[in-house]
């Protein structure tokens, strides 16, 4: 990354009572021209012609826009769980397992198909933009249709919507028919990973020195993120805790033959999938849980003395499920909780309680990883990692692997970079090259503590999913 030219403008999603997680798409799509200007306006060292744009962007969002591109809803993001109970329609009218199969989603209201169900469900206030849209796309679609007048997706993007065959890299015809989706009301998917687009005559004017600049189809973050931080094969884990979390493995080929029923597999392009796991609790959980129990101690601070307790020191057992589940076993009714809490517990053994239970889901991702995919290194990332010490340590601990920690801040971005860059034959990618300065080696002695710890929490774990199914 070229020194100066990181602009950043903070962003938020409206939440509801119901389940809802959202965003308006023309506030949104402001704040991304505010970030092309920034870029432009405050870079002292962007030189030369920019010649091409490369970007990532959410996966899983959904929202409709009318024939002449104006939202008719609002931006539902992968945390809208408002469209939950068509999960139980959609899966007693498919054989899921056979879904899951050609798409590499399972029904839950992360996907396009719950979400339509939802919006088309006859209620006014939304099937009434429903009604009105011509075009359904995800965010980075409406960017692209405001800057180009062209909706093209990109196979990344298409892939995570839940009504794309990722062995076909077409729309999902039995889906369409079933939601009463035509194809010609979806994006258009780049037919080769080199295509681009032109921006429009506005924004030509706006923006002088991007003005003969080619514009590559997104790529999602997530996948983005392996590329960016080296992980591109099968021998390669890449492990994420942002606000929420995900295990992933990327590489060269065709879809596992049975995609494990805890997993989601992906496109990144034409040539490579993404094939993993994701938990809607991570980072978010440990900071709604410290201004819930209203600690003042720093982070710093409660990491030593999570460190002094030691493994399991608790006794407690912690469902992570505050934000429902996804990986890996996508109960839509899947709640939070917290058994084994007495008068002798403080804030302290709940937040290790909620940071150790985090660290057996990635546990249960990496268990079923390793059917389809022998792993030798698994690199740690994002903002818990790096600002945690104890956790990491506690994942290298759960895991029973050393962890390498990847010193790369903006792997997403990295990643769309060096896809673009070989898509267009100036690079060629360097498969497993990870970026990395750290190793976090696992203690043996805790590692036999967690493995009691986890078979407690997956007692548990089961009797919760057989009350909330």
């Amino acid at each position: 990354m070229l020194p100066t030219t990181l602009f950043n403008i903070e962003h938020s999603i409206l939440t509801t009572e119901d389940g809802g997680a959202e965003i308006d798409a023309e506030k949104a799509f402001k704040q991304v021209v505010a970030v092309v200007d920034g870029v432009l306006e405050y870079s002292t060292t962007l030189k030369g012609d920019i010649t091409h744009i490369a970007s990532c962007s959410f996966w899983h969002s959904l929202m409709g826009a009318d024939e002449k591109g104006r939202p008719t809803t609002k931006v539902l993001t992968w945390a809208d769980t408002r469209s939950r109970k068509y999960t139980d329609v959609l899966r007693k009218r498919f054989d899921e397992t056979a879904v899951h199969n050609r798409t590499g989603a399972r029904f839950h209201s992360s996907f396009w198909p719950a979400k339509l169900l939802w919006l088309k469900g006859g209620d006014p206030s939304r099937s009434e933009g429903a009604a009105s849209t011509a075009k359904w796309l995800s965010f980075i679609d409406y960017v692209n249709l405001k800057l180009s007048d062209n909706a093209t997706t990109s196979v990344s993007m298409a892939s995570g919507t839940g009504i794309f065959d990722i062995r076909k890299c077409a729309w999902d015809d039995e889906l369409l028919r079933y939601l009463k989706v035509k194809t010609s009301s979806l994006p258009e998917i780049a037919s080769t990973d080199d295509e681009t687009f032109a921006l429009s005559q506005k924004w030509k004017k706006r923006w002088p020195r991007l003005a003969d600049a080619k514009w590559c189809p997104a790529i999602a973050d997530g996948a983005a993120n392996n590329v960016g931080s080296g992980c591109t094969e099968r021998s390669q884990a890449a492990l994420m805790i942002g606000t929420s979390g995900a295990m992933r493995v990327a590489y060269k080929g065709e879809p596992p033959n049975e995609i494990p029923s805890g997993l989601f597999c992906y496109g990144i392009d034409r040539e490579r999938v993404v094939l993993g796991g994701a938990l809607s609790d991570g980072g978010g959980l440990y900071a709604w849980l410290k201004k819930t129990l209203r600690t003042d101690l720093s982070d710093d601070d409660i990491g030593k003395e999570m460190s002094r307790r030691g493994a399991d020191a608790h006794g407690l057992t912690f469902m992570p499920f505050f934000a429902g589940e996804r990986s890996t076993g996508y109960n839509e009714n899947a709640f939070g909780s917290i058994t084994g809490l007495n008068a002798s517990h403080d804030a302290i053994d709940i937040l290790q309680a909620a940071m150790e239970s985090v660290a057996y889901r990635f546990a249960a991702i990496f268990d079923q990883l390793k059917r389809v995919a022998k792993i030798d290194e698994i690199v740690a990332s994002g903002g818990a990692v790096e600002n945690s010490p104890v956790w990491t340590q506690m994942l290298a601990d759960v895991l029973g692997r050393d962890l390498t920690v990847s010193n790369e801040p903006e792997a997403s971005m990295r990643g769309a970079v060096l896809l673009a860059l070989e898509s267009l034959g100036k690079i060629e990618i360097i498969e497993g090259k990870t970026t990395s300065t750290a190793l976090t080696k696992f203690h043996p002695k805790c590692r036999e503590i967690y493995k009691k710890a986890r078979k407690r929490h997956a007692k548990y774990y089961e009797q919760i999913s057989k009350i909330n199914q």
